[in-house]
C-alpha cells in the first residue's frame, strides 16, 4: 500500500527508514519511505504518481485533504483510474510537539503506529436508519417570536404551523394580514418522534386557553373595536387579566363564532417533520433531543442559525444503526422482576425503553432516536447491547495494531487516548498548532490518540484488553460536550478496572479521564500523565464479538502475569463481576433464583436439591436477590481469578422431603417445614388438611378426590 509522508516544511523529525521498518504498509524493496518536504506543493507529482495503481494510497496529511482530493478527481476526469485515498494526521497528533523533537524515536514509533492503523481494512458496513422530511414545521412559542419566524420559514419554502404558547399578551405579536399558515393557541401536552415523524398533541379552549379560535378568526378586527377594556389587540389574544366579561367581543364576532369563553377543552393531534421551539424552556429536557427538534428560545443569533438548519432538513437522510441487541443475553427482567436497567438509565436521548411480555423484561431501542454515543454498550454487564459502528472486533484489531507497531518501532509506555471525533479532533488540532507556535507542549510522543465516534462507546473490556496488549495506560478525553451521566459512568467503570489492577498487584494509575474543555486544560492534563512502567508481556488474543469473552481473557492474561497474584479481588459496588452469598438458614431451595438468572450463573440439579454457582457467568444484575422470596441472597462484587471462577460450586444443599403417602421426593425438608410453620394458623390448613402439605402434587389430588368421594357416599375410603 503506497504511503506518502511529509515533514511539513521540515517542522517534524521524521525518520523514513524507521517508519519503513515498523510499518507494513511502508515496507518495500525500493528502500525506506521517502520523507517529503512539501508534498502538497512542489512534490505533488509524487502524489499523482502514487494514484496510478489499485492499492489504497495513504497520505499522512489532513491539512491539505481538499487539495489532494481535488487533484485525484481531476486525474480521474482525465481518464486515469485512481486508487482510493486514506488520510491520516501525523502532524498535530505527534510531529508538532516539544516532546517529538526531544524524543524523535518515540515520536516516530507513534507515527508508525498511526500509519499502520490507517492501512487496516475498513470496518464491515452496518445497516442504516432512514429519515424522510417533507418540510412541515411546527413553530412553538410566544406570538412575538413564533409569528415572524413562521412567515420567514414559509418564504423559504417550508410549511409552517404555529402553536402559540399561553401567556400574557405581548407587544408586536401581529399575524400577517393574509392567512398564509395555520395558527393555533393552546397548551402542548405531548411531543414524540424524530425528524420526519413528530407527533404533537395539544389542547385548545378550556378555562386557561385563548377564547379566540385563531383558525376561525377572519381578522376582521370587530372584536378589537368592540372591547371596552382594550383587552384584545392584533395578536388576537385576549388578555384575561384585563377582561371584565362584558362579552361585547362575542356579540361583535357574530356569525364567525370565533370567540367563545365557554369553549370546552379539545385535544388536537397532528404530525410534523420538524419542530422549531422558541419558548424559553425547551420541551425536551434530555441532553440530546431528537433530530429535527431545534430549540432556540429567545436568542436571536441562535434563532437565525437554527432557521437555516431547518431549511437543510428537507429530503431523505440516513445514519448508521449504531447498536446490536441480543435478547437472550439481556438481564433486564425475569418473572415480572426488574434486574438491570443500566442502559435505560444512562441513555441521553431516551431512546431505550422497557418492554415486558410473558413475565420477561427486555429493552427496545428506537434507532431513529439513537445518536450513537454507545454509553449503553459500555454499562451493559452482559453485552446484550453491543456497539456496531465499528464492531468490537474491528476496534480491538485497531488497538492491537497501534500497540504492536509502536512497540516494534521501539516505543514504550504507550498511552492510548480515546476521544470523540466530533469534538475531540478539534481540540487535538488546536493543541498541535499551539505547540508549533510555542504556546503549548503539545501531544506527548507516547500518547497515541484514537478517534472513535463517541468517547463513551468503549468500555472496561477493551480498556483491560489494551493493557494486556501492551498499553501502559488508557485515557479517555472528554471535552464537556458529553452528557453528565456519561462522565459519571466512565468514572465508575474506570474505578472497577483500576480495582482489578490494584488487586492483582499492579502499581500505578492505569485509567484516566482527561477533561479538556479547552486547549490549555488538555495540554496540562497530557503533560501530567506519568508512566506506570508495568511489565506485562503482550497478549496474543483478539477482541471477540462477545463482551464477556473479551473481558474474561483480558483478566486472565493480567492475572497470569500479576506482580502479586490474588485469588479474590474485592471490587466496588456495581461491578459487572462478582459472587452471590446465600443465607442457608433462610434458603428453602425453591430455585426461583435459578429461573431468574439470565446468565446461567445459578444452577439446580435434577437429581437432588442442590443450588450451585459459576462465578465467571455472574453479571451482578441482582435478579436473583430481587426474586428470592426469602431474601436469602446478597450480591458480592469481586473478581475470582483462575480456573475456580469457571467451576461450579455448591452454595446450598439439603435432604429432600419425601411424600408421606407415596414416599416420592418432591421438595426439600426445609421448604416443607417453612410452609407448615407459615400456614399452621390458617383455617384452610387446620387439622387433616395440613397433611396434604406433606404430599406430592399427585398424592394431594388423589387425597382430595378420595375425601370428596367419601363425603358423597358416607363411606370412608381406605
Amino acid at each position: 500500500m503506497p504511503t506518502l509522508i511529509c515533514n511539513c516544511n521540515d517542522t517534524m523529525p521524521l525518520d523514513g527508514a524507521a517508519l519503513s521498518d515498523a510499518t507494513p504498509s511502508g515496507a518495500s524493496d525500493a528502500g525506506p519511505l521517502k520523507v517529503h518536504r512539501l508534498l502538497c506543493r512542489r512534490e505533488l507529482g509524487d502524489f499523482t504518481a502514487a494514484l496510478d495503481g489499485t492499492d489504497d494510497v495513504i497520505v499522512a496529511c489532513t491539512q491539505e485533504r481538499a487539495l489532494f482530493t481535488e487533484v485525484a478527481a481531476r486525474t480521474q476526469a482525465d481518464g486515469v483510474v485512481t486508487a482510493p485515498i486514506r488520510f491520516v494526521n501525523i502532524r498535530e497528533t505527534g510531529g508538532w510537539s516539544r516532546g517529538a523533537h526531544r524524543d524523535p524515536r518515540t515520536a516516530n514509533a507513534k507515527i508508525a503506529a498511526l500509519l499502520a492503523a490507517a492501512a487496516l481494512p475498513d470496518p464491515d458496513p452496518v445497516p442504516v436508519v432512514d429519515y424522510r422530511s417533507g418540510g412541515s414545521v411546527l413553530v412553538l412559542g410566544p406570538a412575538a417570536r413564533a409569528l415572524p419566524w413562521a412567515e420567514q420559514l414559509e418564504a423559504s419554502g417550508l410549511q409552517a404551523t404555529v402553536l402559540l404558547s399561553a401567556g400574557p399578551r405581548q407587544p408586536g405579536a401581529t399575524p400577517a394580514a393574509t392567512r398564509g399558515f395555520p395558527v393555533h393557541s393552546g397548551r402542548l401536552n405531548a411531543l414524540t418522534g424524530w425528524l420526519g415523524a413528530f407527533q404533537a398533541e395539544w389542547e385548545t379552549g378550556g378555562a386557561s386557553g385563548n377564547p379566540i379560535d385563531l383558525d376561525l378568526c377572519t381578522r376582521c378586527n370587530a372584536c378589537i373595536e368592540a372591547c371596552p377594556e382594550n383587552a384584545i389587540d392584533f395578536s388576537y389574544q385576549i388578555d384575561l387579566s384585563r377582561c371584565d366579561s362584558h362579552r361585547a367581543c362575542v356579540k361583535a364576532c357574530g356569525a364567525a363564532a370565533a370567540i367563545d369563553f365557554d369553549r370546552p377543552a379539545r385535544g388536537v393531534s397532528e404530525r410534523f417533520d420538524m419542530v422549531f421551539d422558541l419558548n424559553d424552556a425547551p420541551f425536551f429536557t434530555m441532553h440530546a433531543p431528537p433530530q429535527g427538534y431545534l430549540h432556540a428560545g429567545g436568542d436571536a443569533v441562535r434563532q437565525q442559525a437554527m432557521a437555516r438548519t431547518l431549511t437543510q432538513l428537507v429530503g431523505e437522510f440516513e445514519k448508521p444503526k449504531f447498536f446490536q441487541y441480543k435478547d437472550s443475553l439481556c438481564a433486564h427482567g425475569r418473572n415480572q422482576t426488574t434486574g438491570c436497567s443500566a442502559c435505560i438509565d444512562i441513555c441521553s436521548t431516551e431512546a431505550i425503553r422497557s418492554r415486558w411480555q410473558d413475565g420477561k423484561g427486555r429493552v427496545e431501542v428506537a434507532p431513529n432516536l439513537c445518536m450513537g454515543c454507545g454509553a449503553c454498550t459500555t454499562v451493559c454487564p452482559t453485552g446484550a447491547i453491543s456497539y456496531a459502528y465499528p464492531k468490537p472486533a474491528h476496534l480491538g484489531r485497531k488497538l492491537r495494531t497501534l500497540l504492536g507497531t509502536y512497540r516494534q518501532a521501539g516505543g514504550r509506555d504507550a498511552v492510548l487516548m480515546l476521544h470523540g471525533e466530533e469534538h475531540g479532533d478539534a481540540r487535538i488540532l488546536a493543541l498541535g498548532r499551539a505547540a508549533r507556535a510555542g504556546k503549548a507542549a503539545g501531544m506527548p510522543p507516547q500518547v497515541i490518540p484514537v478517534g472513535v465516534f463517541h468517547p463513551a462507546s468503549v468500555g472496561i473490556e477493551l480498556w483491560l484488553a489494551a493493557l494486556a496488549w501492551g498499553a501502559d495506560r488508557v485515557a479517555v478525553m472528554l471535552t464537556g460536550d458529553e452528557a453528565p451521566q456519561y462522565r459519571a459512568a466512565l468514572a465508575e467503570q474506570m474505578a472497577v478496572a483500576q480495582a482489578v489492577m490494584d488487586g492483582l498487584g499492579y502499581r500505578g494509575e492505569f485509567f484516566s479521564l482527561i477533561h479538556a474543555p479547552d486547549v490549555e486544560a488538555l495540554d496540562l492534563a497530557l503533560q501530567a500523565l506519568t508512566p506506570n512502567r508495568a511489565t506485562v508481556p503482550p497478549a496474543g488474543f483478539h477482541a471477540a464479538a462477545a463482551k464477556r469473552e473479551t473481558l474474561g481473557v483480558a483478566i486472565d492474561h493480567l492475572a497470569t502475569h500479576a506482580p502479586a497474584p490474588a485469588d479474590v479481588v474485592p471490587l466496588p459496588a456495581g461491578a459487572p463481576l462478582g459472587a452471590v452469598r446465600v443465607d442457608t438458614g433462610r434458603c428453602t431451595l425453591c430455585m426461583a433464583c435459578v429461573g431468574a438468572c439470565p446468565s446461567q450463573a445459578l444452577r439446580d440439579n435434577s437429581e437432588r436439591p442442590v443450588l450451585s454457582f459459576v462465578e465467571r457467568n455472574c453479571v451482578q444484575c441482582g435478579l436473583c436477590a430481587s426474586t428470592c422470596p426469602e431474601d436469602a441472597i446478597t450480591l458480592v462484587p469481586r473478581l475470582l481469578t483462575g480456573d475456580a471462577a469457571r467451576q461450579p460450586v455448591t452454595l446450598h444443599e439439603t435432604r429432600p422431603f419425601h411424600c408421606v403417602r407415596c414416599a416420592k421426593p418432591f421438595g426439600t425438608a426445609q421448604m416443607v417445614e417453612t410452609m407448615l410453620a407459615r400456614l399452621s394458623s390458617h383455617p384452610a390448613f387446620a387439622g387433616a388438611a395440613a397433611e396434604r402439605l406433606k404430599m406430592c402434587s399427585d398424592c394431594r389430588v388423589i387425597d382430595m378426590m378420595e375425601k370428596d368421594a367419601g363425603q358423597a357416599t358416607g363411606v370412608t375410603l381406605q
